[in-house]
């Protein structure tokens, strides 16, 4: 082998050996580019499993918080059907009452809604006819016995309501139908009878 073979077999074993190198330096980069990449595939997926659980949950309490506030006024409007049921119940009572039950009943609201004592006492043309006169006496009685004023007088004027009286003394009245204290009742005791109904 002569001074150029031998330089060139030199060239040549130097050219494998650097293309060697630099096959080995190229595949260690591309090992290290691939595990970068799949670093950051494996970071961005996770980040997108986080921001799809967040926002999985905050539906969710927005659903449950939904879900509460219906439930929330499904109960109130049971509990309002209840409270209204039972004073429609109270007023179908009062209206139910007849006789000496219905007197007391009427007598005592006059007693009651008397100032002076001297007013007239105005009742339905039905109730004037079967109880006026037994209501006027029994109502003086009891203002009497009160220590105060009988002399309630039974109206020549008839009142167009279903049941009750109103208590008059010239322009000024009392209104004591039962559709008026019912509707009193209910404005003034509503939360307590829902109280008392859902202690």
């Amino acid at each position: 082998m002569n001074g150029i073979d031998k330089i060139t077999a030199r060239i040549e074993t130097d050219a494998v050996a650097d293309a060697a190198r630099i096959a080995g330096e190229v595949k260690a980069q591309c090992e290290a580019i691939r595990a970068e990449g799949e670093k950051k595939a494996q970071e961005c997926y996770w980040e997108k499993v986080r921001q799809g659980v967040a926002a999985a949950e905050d539906r969710v309490q927005r659903l449950a918080k939904t879900a509460d506030m219906e439930a929330r006024k499904s109960v109130l409007s049971f509990k309002q059907s209840i409270v209204a049921e039972a004073f429609d119940k109270a007023e179908a009572k009062l209206n139910a009452l007849e006789g000496e039950q219905y007197v007391s009943f009427l007598a005592a609201l006059a007693a009651r809604a008397a100032v002076t004592g001297t007013e007239e006492i105005v009742l339905s043309a039905a109730d004037r006819t079967a109880y006026g006169s037994k209501v006027v006496a029994r109502a003086n009685a009891a203002l009497k016995e009160a220590g105060r004023t009988g002399g309630l007088i039974l109206s020549a004027q008839t009142g167009d309501f279903a049941r009750g009286l109103v208590c008059k003394q010239g322009s000024v009245s009392v209104n004591c139908t039962v559709e008026a204290l019912m509707a009193q009742a209910r404005e003034d005791m509503a939360s307590d009878v829902a109280a008392e109904l859902f202690a």
